[in-house]
């Protein structure tokens, strides 16, 4: 059985400004913090003589190769990202960026925001605009009520407000 992995999606190029500062904080920190810390931890292990026998060594190189595959992986995708910060012409409708809260068929009310695939957090209601939920949401006005399948069949849910920060 082969290791090889498809690459995986890199999702829709879309971010919002506080999602794009996030990811480039992290890079700023990943390049000018963290990396010359590590660097040096390894100059100085390699300074101690044998390197083979030298677990500071191997796991400052590991580390090394980890922040570098992550600063390849941000500088890449910020390039290739387009912020949007501009208010929808229609802001009664759902589109990036937009606050949704939800209502099911019990009554209760959910909040989400949608935003782009680098930037989802759902334990601070972030979903990604590639998520079955926010596609069903996409386009959709007040009021109206919305379909999805879930794990646990197909659940519905009402547009009860849109807010656009």
């Amino acid at each position: 059985m082969s290791r090889y992995r498809p690459p995986r999606s890199a999702g829709t190029p879309l971010i919002t400004p506080e999602g794009e500062a996030r990811l480039r904080a992290e890079l700023h920190e990943l390049w000018h913090v963290r990396r010359p810390k590590v660097t040096q931890a390894v100059s100085d292990a390699a300074a101690q003589g044998d390197r083979s026998e030298n677990a500071e060594y191997t796991y400052g190189k590991k580390m090394l190769r980890e922040i570098d595959s992550r600063v390849r992986f941000l500088t890449k995708r910020l390039e290739a990202l387009k912020v949007v910060s501009e208010r929808p012409s229609d802001p009664g409708k759902v589109y990036f960026g937009a606050w949704v809260t939800l209502e099911d068929d019990d009554g209760e009310e959910a909040r989400y925001r949608i935003v782009g695939p680098d930037e989802f957090d759902l334990k601070a209601n972030l979903i990604s605009i590639d998520s079955p939920l926010a596609r069903a949401l996409v386009g959709k006005a007040l009021d109206a009520e919305v379909r999805v399948n879930t794990p646990t069949g197909e659940k519905t849910w009402y547009i009860v407000a849109i807010d656009y920060p």
